[in-house]
């Protein structure tokens, strides 16, 4: 039986759909892109007859020209493939159809299923949601085509956004901060069908326009054929997971385990659109899933996935397989702790992409809700592995004058009637490139990416990296570049140290493999992946990660003695931050020096300190795990360290303070220089002009009086916001008595089954190592499918009960994480497989997201968090 692979099925699923995307403009949305970016699924695109691959958002009018296959006719399908609700790209693909005039048929493929759309909350979409929306996209084009062409005696700069027609459906309005729709432009000859379009055809334009939409389930990121989260900018990722309420910490966390019934007209989004996917995941898998769940988001989520099964699915042939969901907020240590990953280093070194989309500006269906907040800012997946700094500035400014070159030309042959001023245009270009501000960035212009399909005789470089350890995952790049190297019939002089890795050993064989474009080109792959586990071994990026484990380290072994160690320790760690950040405030630094930890980063570590106190001590105290003197110690650390570097204060917490602490700051400053110059005045100095001044000492003092007031009020002002942050930090130490399925300590931190107390696994290794162990794991539900429940109520009393089933006993065991997973529980979930002796077990791991230790401190306290004062204070 052929292995279980997700970047197979993904591809596979593309070549389904061949004869819709055959001889067609293809459009991605930001999260269609990034799957297909992991996927590799370019190249399956260009074999299978695509005109031209395009962005959704960022879409123009050269789009019409582009083509990739060499067709002489213009393009009469467009199709648009979006990984978010139909509400959501509304805008988007009306945008598309007003540029392409001469388009008769639009096709849109979207990752969210019909029912998805008529379920999700305030949705203006009902059961028939994809006939509904084929209905309303033509009825809103035949009025934006009628609408251009009694205004086409306008003048020339008028914008189509008047045009578009809107109901107060949830449909999404451009923004007065984007651009309106664009235009054709062009004047060539080759290209006048296209302005012919927009005045010859606008009367029977709608007519002829037909309008399909399908369901396209495989929109993931794959990051190896086994390991896979969603895509950062999807309406699944986006969607909250937990509604405001007191037992839940952010809107992309799951609400604490309490056990306590909830009310089904409450399920969040996130979990209605998780379920779904699943469901047809499964299905594009050809699997038939025996469901398990532990925590309370993820009971809701089976009993979704159980409901939507039914009778039909039993004479299917399927393959078996055991699905395991898990609440992320059962472990919230793991993703904030800095683990021995190389995939999570490169993931936290890296640059990644911006976001094509901004909530802020989105006026759709999701920011409408009423129960919950507008939609996360999740961070993108697609890092930019910056090749221009690792091979070398002179050789990417060759590039860059190439490029000129290029769009020169390109522009004299698109409009040669307006050459001369493009020419200007392209000038000022060029000067741009010298200045190192080519468009977006340096990063942007020249960078690589991950795609899980590179390989190195067939083993994928991120499935053989996922799960191994910093030090081995950077001696087999070495390895890998090695094997290349004389492969090509290259010779590097390379100093090479036996079980070590070293920026001078990757670094010139990077150059070498990159210097000739033909070997940039075979060897793509694994130059990417070197230059990224370049970066990440950067002295720059490896020192601070180091700090972090060491302070981590200092933490977790102060848990295990008293209170009043582990409260010293954080304590240190945030005195320390600010020292850091006054002393490189006054030398002109902004970012502290490499190993040093900055005041954010003290507070991620003081968010794992009371998490290992909820471990250790949870009956210390009654509001929090230390004694009131220990906390009191800590809050003023922190006031002090607020007010002596406001900048460095970037969260959410201090959000309206942030000015009048910067201000506060200089004053104190200014106020010292005067005084020390002041007392550099001799007394002999004292002339009878100065007693004109005598009587002003009232008003001085009516001043001083003022400030010191001002100076009361901001500090009692910081001091609650610092308790409203110890309120918070007081649930995450009680996680362990609050979420049920750890109280009784089998999954909690301190217990390990190998007795090694210093090796601490993370929540998924123990419940692995349980589960394929057959031993019992409180909390965990299973969930019986429409026949099971029959033999149980049925056919149970003529004794044909039906045995409950065991995870251990399936070959193929899917584990989805809802919140995201981090590359160290990918290495550990592989452990514990190892650990069990059962090789033929054959395990997806899957998440929501993929966690940096940064996403984790946005999740619980920056933008993404309920512990914002402008969402609500705790």
């Amino acid at each position: 039986m052929a292995l279980v692979d997700v970047t197979k099925s993904c591809i596979d699923s593309i070549r389904q759909i061949s004869e819709h995307i055959e001889d067609a403009t293809l459009y991605l949305d930001a999260g269609s892109t990034e799957s297909f970016q992991f996927i590799g699924a370019f190249p399956v695109l260009l074999d299978l007859g695509v005109r031209a691959v395009c962005s959704l958002e960022n879409m123009c009018s050269l789009d019409a020209v582009v083509d990739w296959n060499s067709k002489s006719d213009a393009a009469k399908k467009i199709v648009v493939i979006t990984s978010r609700l139909l509400s959501d790209a509304h805008r988007y693909i009306l945008r598309c159809l007003s540029t392409h005039q001469g388009v008769r048929r639009c096709i849109i493929f979207t990752s969210i299923s019909e029912i998805s759309h008529s379920a999700y909350p305030d949705s203006p979409l009902g059961p028939d949601a994809f006939h509904e929306y084929e209905s309303l996209l033509v009825q809103d084009y035949e009025e934006l085509v009628k609408k251009a062409e009694t205004k086409s005696t306008q003048p020339e700069d008028k914008s189509l956004q008047d045009n578009l027609p809107f109901e107060d459906e949830g449909w999404s309005r451009l923004t007065s901060s984007e651009e309106g729709f664009p235009r054709i432009e062009a004047s060539s000859s080759g290209r006048d069908i296209y302005n012919n379009n927009l005045i010859g055809h606008a009367e029977d334009v709608g007519q002829k326009l037909v309008v399909s939409v399908h369901h396209f389930p495989m929109l993931l990121c794959p990051f190896s054929p086994r390991v896979f989260v969603l895509p950062s900018e999807g309406s699944i990722a986006e969607a909250y997971v937990s509604a405001e309420h007191e037992d839940s910490l952010s809107p992309g966390l799951p609400p604490l385990s309490t056990g306590l019934p909830s009310d089904g007209d409450d399920v969040p989004p996130g979990a209605t659109l998780t379920a779904h996917f699943i469901y047809h995941l499964a299905a594009k898998m050809e699997l038939k899933m025996e469901i398990f769940s532990i925590g309370d988001l993820s009971k809701t989520v089976g009993k979704i996935l159980t409901d939507m099964s039914s009778l039909y699915d039993v004479g299917r042939r399927r393959r078996s397989a055991g699905l395991l969901l898990i609440d992320r907020t059962l472990d919230l240590l793991t993703p904030c702790c800095h683990g021995d990953s190389l995939v999570d280093r490169m993931f936290s070194s890296l640059p990644h992409r911006e976001r094509a989309t901004s909530s802020t500006q989105t006026k759709g269906s999701q920011t409408q809700l009423k129960h919950g907040p507008s939609k996360l800012q999740r961070t993108p997946l697609d890092v930019q592995i910056p090749l221009q700094k690792i091979l070398g500035e002179e050789d990417c400014k060759i590039d860059n004058f190439q490029l000129l070159e290029s769009i020169e030309a390109f522009l004299c042959a698109w409009d040669s009637c307006n050459s001369a001023s493009q020419i200007v245009d392209l000038t000022n270009l060029s000067n741009k490139v010298n200045d190192k501000r080519l468009l977006h960035s340096e990063i942007e212009l020249f960078s690589g990416s991950f795609v899980s399909t590179e390989n190195f005789r067939g083993t994928p470089y991120l499935e053989a990296i996922m799960d191994r350890r910093t030090k081995d995952g950077g001696i087999l790049v070495k390895k890998w570049l090695q094997e290349t190297l004389r492969r090509e019939n290259m010779t590097v002089n390379v100093k090479s140290r036996p079980g070590y890795v070293t920026k001078s050993e990757l670094q010139p064989m990077i150059k070498a493999l990159a210097n000739s474009q033909p070997s940039l080109m075979r060897n793509k792959g694994i130059i990417q992946f070197a230059a990224a586990t370049l970066v990440a071994l950067d002295e720059s990026h490896c020192a601070t990660w180091d700090a972090f484990i060491s302070a981590e380290k200092i933490l977790t072994a102060s848990a295990g003695d008293t209170t009043q160690s582990l409260a010293a320790q954080i304590g240190d760690l945030v005195n320390k931050s600010a020292l850091v950040g006054s002393h490189g405030q006054k030398n002109g630094k902004i970012e502290p020096s490499h190993g040093v930890l900055s005041f954010q980063d003290a507070l991620l570590l003081t968010i794992t300190g009371y998490i290992l106190a909820g471990e250790n001590f949870p009956t210390s105290g009654s509001d929090g795990p230390f004694s009131w003197q220990e906390e009191h110690l800590l809050k003023e650390a922190i006031v002090d360290a607020i007010l002596e570097n406001p900048s460095i204060a970037k969260l959410e917490f201090l959000h309206g303070l942030r000015e009048v602490l910067e201000a506060n700051l200089n004053r104190v400053r200014s106020e010292k220089t005067k005084e020390v110059s002041s007392n550099q005045l001799e007394i002999d100095d004292f002339d009878d002009d100065q007693w004109a001044s005598w009587g002003d000492e009232d008003a001085d003092n009516y001043n001083n009086k003022e400030q010191v007031y001002g100076d009361m009020q901001l500090k009692l002002e910081l001091r609650d916001r610092v308790d409203n942050l110890f309120k918070f930090l007081h649930k995450l130490s009680s996680l362990k008595r609050r979420n049920l399925p750890l109280r009784d300590g089998t999954l909690s931190l301190e217990s390990n089954f190998s007795g090694d107390p210093d090796t601490s696994k993370g929540l998924l290794h123990k419940l692995l190592t349980r589960v394929l162990g057959k031993y019992d794991v409180s909390g965990l539900e299973y969930h019986s499918s429409t026949v099971g429940r029959l033999f149980k109520s049925g056919f149970g009393r003529f004794g044909l009960g039906q045995a409950k089933p065991s995870l251990a006993d399936q070959n193929v065991i899917l584990v989805f994480v809802i919140g995201g997973i981090n590359g160290l529980e990918v290495r550990e979930a592989q452990e514990a497989l190892s650990e069990s002796g059962r090789p033929e077990i054959e395990l997806l791991l899957g998440g929501t997201t993929f966690l940096t230790p940064d996403d984790m401190l946005d999740l619980l306290m920056g933008d993404s968090s309920y512990f914002n004062p402008l969402i609500g204070k705790r």
